[in-house]
């Protein structure tokens, strides 16, 4: 039986996912409340440009120019069916509503939900290297979003280092498209690694054609490719001069005067924490994940989960799985929806997940990492919390679970919640417990998901709902 009655989804994150949600509901007639922290919705891969911004999609997208143009034409297209807030930062979420902080006046205000899509996507995941806090080593993210948002590199002689795909991709960019030397790509992973990924990836031959275009053209264009490194320590004293690097037979030191850095991607699981959802152990992914089934819904009835927020696959798998987590919504609340069009993209998203799992094999994080960082290493930029440290608390307290570690040491206490050294932290105390890092447990999600101002004063705005605004300069 068909439901009439009014339904208020809400769905946070205007990426792939959370764009095919929107546009999935709002064709069933819903009028969904899609937020997004960015000013112009797109999510980090597709990331849009302020509206004064001369660079053509082609120079910022490269082979994914269509789908990106495609995407935000959507989202345009979609203004007048639903109720579209950006630049607003969901911080809290609580008792059936979220609290929300709105970039541009600095208020906040509540907002009640009924069922909610979380689509928060994914951020940098990186592992330390002795001299990655001076100015001008960036994450391989942070490099990417300099060059779309912001029509910029970081510099003009720039190393990206790590794993992953992306390492290759902002490689490609920063040669293609911003005018900047790439003095080399210094890949953590073996070739061996990405050789016995192949077969798997032959499933997705597009997929494949792209990173193997990328690698091509560097090649091409006299970029240095080093696979199976280890990186030593950047140097520099105001800013970054040169990174040191280990083939296993020699160290090797080349000047540059930034370094993009990163090992990949991991899900961004704060907010799915603050909302109750179950976590699991993905093997594949390295990490703990919000658990859901094949349609994207979580373990909290009412909950859905969609896009690289739930487990890294890609954007082309986020815009299935917005879509998908769509339905599921919409069935669950007894609208009539396509179940061959569901099971079809079930089948894609498997397909698609298959084909995350096998790049995961093809750049693996560095086994041995922990075991060769030395104590000094400062792994918590915010709370300047070292390996040692963590080492040293292990070993005086028996602490072998992060929260308590997290307790004793202020690891993942600062302004990035953990973000950056959760994983890092969570690497060192599995090397000095023995155990394996699966078993050291994750650091729980807490409120603010990422820093709100202190002073606020609550206000009444046209809608009703409680809002707080910045005070006044004395």
């Amino acid at each position: 039986m068909t439901s009439t009655t009014p339904l208020q989804a809400v769905i946070v994150g205007a990426g792939p996912a959370g764009i095919r949600a929107a546009q999935t509901l709002a064709a069933h007639g819903l009028r969904p409340v899609l937020i997004d922290e960015a000013a112009r919705g797109g999510g980090q891969v597709y990331r849009r440009p302020p509206a004064h911004f001369q660079r053509p999609p082609r120079a910022l997208y490269g082979s994914q120019a269509a789908r990106a143009t495609a995407l935000h034409r959507t989202l345009d297209g979609l203004q007048a069916q639903i109720d579209y807030q950006s630049d607003s930062l969901v911080w809290n979420a609580e008792g059936g509503q979220l609290d929300l902080l709105h970039g541009p006046t600095q208020t906040t205000r509540t907002l009640r939900y009924g069922p909610l899509i979380v689509a928060s996507g994914a951020i940098d995941r990186v592992l330390p290297v002795p001299g990655w806090t001076l100015p001008g080593v960036y994450t391989l993210g942070a490099a990417q979003v300099a060059l779309k948002f912001q029509g910029c590199a970081i510099g003009r002689n720039v190393v990206l280092m790590g794993t992953g795909p992306l390492l290759y991709l902002v490689a490609y960019q920063y040669a293609r498209c911003a005018g900047t030397r790439v003095a080399a790509v210094l890949d953590t992973a073996r070739r061996a690694d990405q050789l016995a990924a192949v077969p798997a990836l032959l499933a997705e031959p597009a997929i494949l054609a792209r990173g193997l275009h990328c690698v091509a053209w560097l090649r091409a264009h006299g970029v240095p490719i080093h696979r199976g490194i280890r990186p030593v320590r950047v140097q520099g004293d105001a800013r970054v001069s040169a990174v040191v690097w280990s083939d296993g037979a020699q160290q090797h030191r080349l000047a540059c005067d930034a370094i993009g850095l990163g090992h990949g991607l991991r899900s961004e699981t704060q907010l799915a924490d603050l909302l109750d959802c179950r976590f699991v152990w993905s093997p594949a992914e390295h990490a703990h994940l919000p658990a859901h089934d094949a349609a994207g819904r979580s373990s909290v009835p009412g909950v859905y989960l969609a896009g690289d927020g739930a487990g890294i696959m890609g954007a082309d798998a986020a815009e299935c799985a917005g879509e998908r987590a769509a339905l599921a919504l919409l069935a669950d609340h007894g609208r009539a929806v396509d179940g061959a069009r569901a099971r079809q993209l079930e089948r894609r998203l498997g397909q698609l997940r298959r084909v995350g799992q096998a790049l995961a094999r093809a750049f693996p994080l560095p086994a041995d990492w922990a075991a060769q960082a030395p104590d000094a290493l400062l792994l918590c930029r915010c709370e300047n919390i070292t390996a040692g440290q963590l080492r040293a608390c292990a070993r005086e307290t028996g602490a072998d679970e992060m929260n308590r570690l997290k307790a004793l040491t202020r690891i993942g206490m600062g302004r990035c919640q953990g973000r950056i050294c959760a994983l890092a932290g969570a690497e060192i105390l599995a090397q000095a417990t023995g155990r394996p890092v699966e078993q050291v447990g994750r650091l729980r999600g807490q409120a603010p998901i990422k820093p709100i101002p202190l002073h606020l004063q609550t206000q009444q705005v046209a809608d009703g709902t409680d809002a707080a605004a910045p005070p006044r300069d004395e």
